[in-house]
Order: C-alpha cells, then structure tokens, then sequence
C-alpha cells in the first residue's frame, strides 16, 4: 500500500516531479518498504507463501463492481448494508447478503474522499473541493470546500462533519448543507493524502490532528480534550509528519489508532487520557477487538499488542512486502488484504495462516469489512466481492 504527502494548504493536489525540493512540493510519493524517494535500491521482494491450509471454510456469496479506486476509500457499514465508491464519482449502495444494489448514483466528478454514510444519508468529496451529499440515490445538496479532503466525510447526528487538509473540522446540516461551524488549527506544511480520523463516540466529535486525537463538541466544534499519540521530530517536514491514518479499532471508550511511520496508542475517550503508546514503523490504519491491536507495518510484517498495555503479543514475516491494507479483526481471524489481490486470515491468538482468498488480481482498496455476516473486500479495480463462512 502506498503513501502520499500533500500540502496542508493544497486546493487541490497536483503530482510533481521527485526532483523539486521539499520546500515547494505539493506531492512527494513515498513508498513504505523502500527508502523515501524510491532511489538506490531495487524494491524488496515479496515474501513467498506457504501453501493454502483452508483451516476456515469460506466461500465467495457475490460480486459487484464500481469503477477503479484510486483515491483514499472508506467502506461505510450500516446496519446490512455497505456504502462504496468509485473515482469516476459513482456512489452506490449495496445489500451485504445479496451484493445487489439498493441505489447507485454519480456525483458527476472524481472523488478524492468518502464514502461518509449512516445508511440513509451518504457524502463523498470530489477533487474539485465539492462536499456531496445524497439520499435514496439522490443529490440532496453540495458545498464547495475550502481545502481538499482525503478523509471519508462522517454522518452522523442528523449533520455532515468534514476534515480537510488543511486541518480544518467542519459541521453541515444533514437535510440542507447549511454551514454549522469550522475549527482550525495550526499543523505541519504536510499532511497525508491517506484517509485520517474522524469518528463520533457517544456525544463526542473525535478528530485526529497532528499526531493527536481530540475529543470535541459536535454542536460547536469546542474541543473537550486531547491526547497526544506522536509528536513532531526531526529537521524536516517530512521526518516531522506525524498525521493520523485511518482505520481506528474502537472498543467501548477504548480508541487505539496508528500514527503514520512513528507510533500506534490507544486513548480512553471517556476521561481523554493516553492509555499507552508504542513505537510503531507503519502507514496503514488499525484493527482489534477487546483483547488485541492489530497492525501492519511498512515492511509487511504482522503485530499485535496488547489493549490494556500496549506490550507486543505476537508478530508475523510470514508477508513481508505484500503491500498489506489495514487489518480486519472478526472472530478467531485477523483479516488483511495484499497488494496482488490476495485476503489472508490470519489466526488471531499467533497469526498463523488460517486461510487464503482470491479476488481479481489487483491490490486491494482498503481494509476489509464485516456487515450482516459477510466479509467485504474491495480491490483498485473496482471489484467488490462477498465472502461468507461455510
């Protein structure tokens, strides 16, 4: 899985050559397995692997497709039904069990950010700045933004709450777009064009900003508290970027997050403390459930740490330089997609192999998800797949 940096002011974001100086960039691509700027070395190789053991009886239920997905993707799940996007501006929802959809629409330009949606109600931001929000399949209004987004817009509250890159979070009404409030905040001249934190917990707003989650109010945007998980170092604004990256594995009041390439935690969101915090060398989101937290670092490997004190449990080499997404905790598995297309489940007491299943080939788009007992996986190429348990 790739990384990309973009300029905290950036309207919207434009590829640059690698030879431009820091000082200026908009875009420096980064690939986590490799040195920074790609130069020098030949990208490792991937880890071969072990042959299937089929430990878990799981088959594939259904297939959908939207187009390719080259943006940050969010899969949105309420209740039995899962939101999805395309870059081309498609939208659509669809029925976990069967994989039909329940509506599709176009937002009429690409999509730099989403999906946001509370079953009812969905929201994408396109990368002319445009948050969108629909219903039943509909347009149901747009604002123009003042700053890209590569974060899923969340629904929630009967509002639409919105975090840009330049660190500004932002409150919509749900039925007309009316602007409620916006915060801001001071950060670092790079942010990550990855997907970052924004999630409601109970009454409260949760943002990550600069290495830190903060707690807010939801109908004013007030800060209610902060809890560090990495501060900025080094001499440079890339060594200094210590943004947030999405997914988080929430358990009750308990949020454990990863900080890119310098740390994962957890916090207790009821009081706003740091529970722990642990040196971490990753891009990709996390994933857990009340025992564990479970990661993948930028080389491949597999850890879990402990929720309760963040002490290492287990690791795993067995998919070195796969190009892992985010992990999916469900059951006795960890799950975790691989950049050639391939989902490994993983045991979750040692992270043996369980079992191992196909999509179509290309990398796989974000962390899997579960809604009404089916396990969702969608790839860069626009395919969505339906798995189930024998």
């Amino acid at each position: 899985m790739t990384s990309t940096l973009v300029s905290a002011g950036a309207r919207a974001a434009s590829v640059i050559a690698l030879a431009v100086g820091l000082a200026g960039c908009s875009y420096l691509p980064s690939m986590p397995s490799i040195p920074f700027f790609g130069m020098g070395t030949d990208k490792p190789k991937m880890a071969e692997l072990a042959p299937n053991p089929s430990l878990i009886a799981v088959s594939q239920a259904w297939t959908s497709r939207v187009s390719s997905v080259g943006f940050p993707l969010s899969v949105q799940v309420s209740g039995t039904s899962i939101a999805v996007a395309g870059s081309d501006g498609t939208v659509a929802l669809i029925d976990a069990v069967s994989g039909r959809d329940l509506w599709r629409a176009s937002v009429g330009a690409a999509i730099s950010a989403g999906v946001g949606s509370d079953g009812r109600t969905a929201a994408v931001v396109t990368r002319t700045n445009e948050l969108v929000v629909l219903q039943a399949g509909r347009e149901l209004w747009r604002q123009k933004l003042t700053a890209g987004s590569y974060t899923a817009p969340l629904v929630a509250g009967a509002r639409v709450f919105v975090m840009t890159a330049d660190r500004a979070v932002s409150a919509y009404d749900g039925q007309t777009g009316r602007k409620l409030w916006t915060q801001t905040r001071p950060g670092e001249p790079l942010v990550l064009s990855n997907s970052g934190v924004l999630l409601a917990v109970g009454d409260t707003l949760v943002a990550g900003l600069s290495g830190r989650l903060v707690g807010m109010n939801p109908l004013s945007g007030g800060s209610r508290w902060e809890a560090p998980l990495a501060s900025p170092r080094g001499v440079n604004d890339v060594e200094r970027l210590v943004d947030l990256v999405g997914t988080v594995s929430r358990v009750g009041d308990s949020i454990c997050a990863r900080a890119f390439q310098s740390s994962v935690g957890c916090v207790d969101a009821q009081r706003g403390g740091l529970v722990w915090t642990k040196p971490a060398n990753g891009a990709q989101g996390v994933g857990g459930d009340d025992r564990l937290v479970f990661g993948t670092e930028s080389d491949g490997k597999v850890v879990a740490w402990r929720r309760d004190n963040g002490e290492r449990a287990w690791f795993t080499e067995r998919l070195l330089h796969r190009g892992l997404t985010a992990p999916l905790a469900l059951g006795r598995s960890v799950i975790i997609g691989d950049s050639t297309g391939l989902v490994h489940l993983l045991s979750r007491d040692d992270g043996s192999l369980l079992t191992r299943l196909a999509t179509d080939g290309s990398e796989i788009a974000t962390a899997p998800v579960v809604a009404a007992n089916t396990l969702v996986v969608v790839t860069k190429n626009g395919g969505i797949f339906g798995f189930v348990p024998q």
